[in-house]
């Protein structure tokens, strides 16, 4: 059997995150660097114990300025300490460098000559303190961060997609049972969009749990995808593409349903036709959305994890690692934790 990332030979150990507001930091890998000329301004942006949107809603306030001049790569966790840049067009460079509030300030200025878009990241830096730790966790969060390095970290969403009690999910499948488009209507964009990606996030957590113990593993039909670059292609010689899974060159991946996905073969389409049956649906019912929405794409099942490390602090002791664009944090917590918070509709 190959190593599994759940269940680290070096075992769980309970703790605490996110009881103070410095507990949870997280900081912008950026995919480039603002070159310092342009039209577009770029502020370096720490905003704490506030959500991205609502950040940006008050610098539109403070300057005069529609949400929609902003530009961000990427939606922090409102319950952290967060860096990010923010690019605004046509905008005066002093009157960025005096931005702030209670929730945010600004910590540097330059300019690029492009908007920042959704994406344009490599990742995100994360520093985490654990409260509530025991002598001997320490050792025991150093050796799993090494073996999740090697093997990778399950790619669960975190439970912020699923909306409070998950109830972004429960009216996503409400709609997808009864008439999608006239829901489509009646509802913001925004809001339709969310409860659509909750759905598809659910199938993708419950394929990732079915395959958990062969989650490393390329099965004979499967769609692979690189890591590099999240290029997938069908598996045609599974022995082969598993020497480059074992160094974290590729993994299988799983299905975000929509009318543009890639379908496997054999058993890896048997496991996500039943994963979708459990929840009452058959994937034909997003072909039905409007355009635009749930369109469908694979994604990895695991993820790589680099730069890991843990290091003991008053009360506890802080992990830090950085993650690939789109990966949550607690999905590597519930890795180290005994006591993490399911998500979606199953909670362990």
């Amino acid at each position: 059997m190959r190593p599994v990332p759940r269940g680290c030979q070096a075992g769980f150990f309970h703790g605490l995150y996110k009881v103070q507001p410095d507990d949870f930091v997280v900081e912008e890998l950026s995919a480039y660097e603002p070159s310092g000329d342009g039209s577009h301004v770029w502020m370096w942006v720490e905003k704490r114990g506030q959500s991205t949107i609502d950040m940006l809603r008050d610098m539109g306030h403070q300057l005069g300025r529609h949400q929609k001049s902003f530009g961000i790569a990427g939606l922090k966790d409102a319950k952290s300490v967060s860096r990010q840049w923010v690019s605004m067009d046509l905008g005066d460079e002093r009157e960025c460098e005096d931005l702030e509030s209670d929730c945010f300030r600004v910590l540097k200025v330059s300019r690029h000559n492009n908007k920042l878009r959704l994406g344009h990241l490599r990742g995100n830096r994360f520093h985490i303190v654990l409260r509530d730790t025991k002598e001997g966790d320490l050792e025991i969060a150093q050796q799993n961060l090494a073996e999740l390095e090697r093997v990778g970290v399950p790619n669960y969403f975190g439970e912020q997609r699923f909306g409070k009690r998950g109830s972004n999910l429960a009216k996503g499948l409400e709609i997808l049972a009864g008439d999608a488009m006239t829901a489509a209507r009646r509802m913001p964009r925004r809001v339709f969009g969310l409860v659509m990606s909750a759905v598809q996030s659910e199938v993708f957590n419950r394929v990732i749990a079915a395959r958990l113990d062969r989650i490393g593993t390329v099965l004979p039909g499967d769609l692979a995808t690189l890591h590099r670059n999240g290029a997938t292609f069908v598996v045609d010689d599974p022995a082969q593409e598993q020497a480059r899974a074992d160094v974290m060159e590729l993994s299988p991946s799983g299905p975000m349903p929509g009318p543009d996905m890639l379908v496997p073969s054999g058993e890896p389409l048997d496991i996500e036709l039943k994963v979708l049956s459990e929840l009452g649906l058959n994937g034909e019912e997003f072909n039905d959305l409007p355009f635009g929405f749930a369109s469908g794409e694979r994604k990895p099942l695991r993820m790589p994890i680099h730069d890991s490390a843990a290091r003991l602090v008053d009360n506890g002791l802080e992990v830090s690692f950085s993650l690939p664009k789109g990966g949550y944090a607690t999905s590597v917590l519930r890795e180290l934790l005994r006591d993490t918070i399911w998500f979606g509709r199953d909670r362990r």
